[in-house]
């Protein structure tokens, strides 16, 4: 594929009512949570479904028939599928973000993507950057590999992050190797560049213990030749550089949102967890045929905690997510304070949500520990959630405190 042709331009899909397709979007969702758990991909009428809720144009610019939405919104819809299936709701809430950060693409570049349709679904490698882009006259060669890149196998483009080498189109095998050598800055500069698909081949290499679903392989460019237009600094989408063409649901820094993407997931997990395991507690049991909810105090007990652990953690998430909609990118200092709260709230409320399920798992009997039992697949995929870094709780901590002691000084 040379670098002026384009992958097959993807309709723009009726969807209907958005309510109405998110709800077809759930159904499939939760129809293929099993077969996504054991295949380690979703079906492609559970990727059509979230297509069509809109996902995939959720911040798309609206010049480009996007809907620049809300991150409030996006949190509260990708729960309502992480509730049938965190695999696909993990994804839907990437395909959002991603094409929040190609908006940072140049005109021409955003063209490239969206003239069509903004029902483009676009992943992503871009934290670290993983590879060299190395300068030529037509402007850059990409070599690399990026692991766990969600949704790869069901997206048009990849965005992916690499070193920057001005090295020409010469440059050897063991030049490509030396990731970045320090730029005058201290720190090797990075872009951001956007590929088709089609241009990256893709290992299959997502064996995870949980989220299973979300196909998160390794992609690997060989030499992509990628032009100018699509690509643009790492540090702007960072630090939520203002632009031509950037709404405010751009324009924000990487950190101040990130970890909603992630955490909506866990939140429908916990829910769907919290109502398959009191599905469990009042059915009769044993020789007995006893309920285990009105025999049993320490179930009761359970119960209360974890779902109000569970409500806790949906309070800060859409607290976390008001703060990036209302945030004035013109306000450095409120802007870093914002960061430094969302990202405390957010690995708390993961915090609170592994606690809550990690109760109903040890209180849920032989049932809950079964290969086919919905509760230990939750258990797995919010283990699994919470282990990403940006919600780890230790940075978060550092972050906030950092911000905490300078307010009082």
């Amino acid at each position: 594929m040379t670098v002026t042709e384009l992958p097959p331009a993807r309709p723009t899909v009726s969807r209907g009512s958005p309510s109405d397709a998110l709800q077809r979007a759930i159904v499939a969702a939760a129809s293929g949570a099993t077969a996504a758990d054991l295949d380690r991909c979703l079906a492609p009428e559970v990727v059509d479904a979230l297509t069509r809720a809109g996902f995939g144009r959720h911040f798309v610019p609206r010049r480009w028939g996007g809907d620049e939405e809300t991150f409030r919104a996006l949190l509260i819809r990708a729960t309502a599928v992480g509730e049938a299936c965190a695999s696909a709701a993990w994804c839907a809430a990437l395909y959002a973000a991603h094409g929040r950060f190609a908006a940072y693409l140049p005109y021409e570049g955003q063209r490239d993507l969206w003239a069509a349709s903004p029902d483009v679904r676009i992943a992503a490698g871009i934290t670290p950057p993983a590879g060299t882009a190395v300068r030529v006259d037509a402007g850059w060669r990409l070599h690399g590999e990026w692991s766990c890149v969600s949704g790869v196998g069901s997206a048009d483009w990849v965005l992916l992050a690499a070193v920057e080498q001005d090295q020409g189109p010469a440059a050897t095998s063991e030049e490509r190797g030396r990731v970045g050598e320090d730029a005058p800055s201290g720190r090797p500069a990075a872009r951001v560049f956007a590929v088709p698909a089609a241009d990256v081949r893709v290992l299959d290499s997502w064996h995870a213990t949980g989220v299973r679903g979300t196909g998160s392989h390794t992609v690997v460019a060989s030499g992509v030749l990628v032009p100018d237009r699509r690509g643009f600094p790492l540090a702007e989408l960072l630090a939520g550089a203002p632009g031509e063409g950037r709404a405010r649901c751009h324009a924000v820094p990487a950190m101040l949102g990130g970890g909603l993407m992630f955490a909506a997931a866990g939140l429908g997990a916990a829910r769907h967890a919290l109502a398959a395991w009191t599905r469990w507690a009042v059915r009769p049991s044993g020789p007995e045929g006893v309920a285990p909810l009105p025999a049993d105090g320490a179930a009761r007990a359970a119960l209360a905690r974890s779902s109000a652990e569970t409500e806790a953690a949906r309070l800060l998430l859409e607290a976390a997510a008001g703060r990036v909609d209302e945030a004035d990118p013109a306000d450095a200092r409120a802007t870093a304070q914002a960061v430094a709260l969302n990202r405390r709230d957010t690995a708390v409320a993961m915090d609170l949500l592994v606690g809550a399920v990690e109760r109903l798992f040890r209180t849920g009997g032989a049932h809950a520990r079964g290969d086919d039992g919905e509760l230990q697949r939750c258990w797995r995929d919010l283990h699994t959630i919470a282990a990403h870094g940006v919600l780890r709780l230790g940075p978060a901590a550092d972050a906030y405190a950092e911000v905490a002691a300078a307010a009082v000084r």
